[in-house]
């Protein structure tokens, strides 16, 4: 069976895509094909804000996407040469809260330490925290998307837990979808694909 995967790839150097290796043990072909795609703002303002963790009480990682947004502020091999000397290791004397594993193994690429990678959504780690963390903090920082959920905001907000959030990336439509989705479904065995769409749909979900 041809299944069609509609998600963001993994990173190329975090190995293959688990579900497209999951449905290869199946005996299934997988075509991945991205939904959306990222835009990188207001980074010369997170940078500044990495380099000054003396104002703040710790880092907020809910997606692989805000890492990205960090990783592309040490770019510069002298910025590169002061996170490693002396500005990681401020951060990692603070709590630095994930969700995710593939969050938290892109954290640590970047010298951090993280915490919370089996929260698994960010209400749970929104427990995480308030568990941790009182309300005479400095404010946590918390790089995230334009589309965010506001369920971690709220949470911290309404128990009294500072919070400064900065929008490092926007999302939209991948422009290559519409074109993308034509060429599969001209491409693929559309009777066998329809027959056996939910048996792939069980598949994946068990990977969730």
């Amino acid at each position: 069976m041809h299944v069609l995967l509609l998600k963001e790839p993994r990173d190329g150097d975090s190995g293959p895509d688990p579900y497209i290796k999951e449905l290869a043990s199946h005996g299934h072909k997988a075509t991945l094909i991205p939904v959306l795609s990222f835009k990188f703002v207001s980074l010369n303002t997170l940078s500044d804000k990495l380099f000054q963790p003396d104002k703040h009480g710790g880092l907020i990682f809910t997606s692989p996407r805000a890492v990205e947004a960090a990783k592309m502020c040490l770019e510069a091999e002298e910025r590169r040469e002061e996170w490693n000397n002396s500005i990681k290791e401020k951060w990692n004397a603070k709590s630095i809260y994930v969700v995710g594993k593939a969050t938290a193994a892109l954290v640590r690429n970047l010298g951090l330490n993280p915490l919370g990678e089996d929260t698994g959504t960010a209400e749970v780690l929104s427990r995480l925290i308030l568990e941790r963390e009182d309300t005479n903090i400095l404010p946590l920082f918390f790089p995230c998307g334009s589309i965010k959920r506001e369920v971690l905001p709220t949470a911290l907000r309404e128990n009294g837990v500072p919070l400064e959030t900065l929008t490092v990336y926007q999302t939209a439509e991948h422009p290559d979808l519409e074109k993308n989705l034509k060429n599969f479904f001209k491409e693929a065995p559309q009777p066998a694909f329809a027959l056996k769409w939910c048996e792939g749909c069980r598949v994946i979900s068990s990977l969730r």
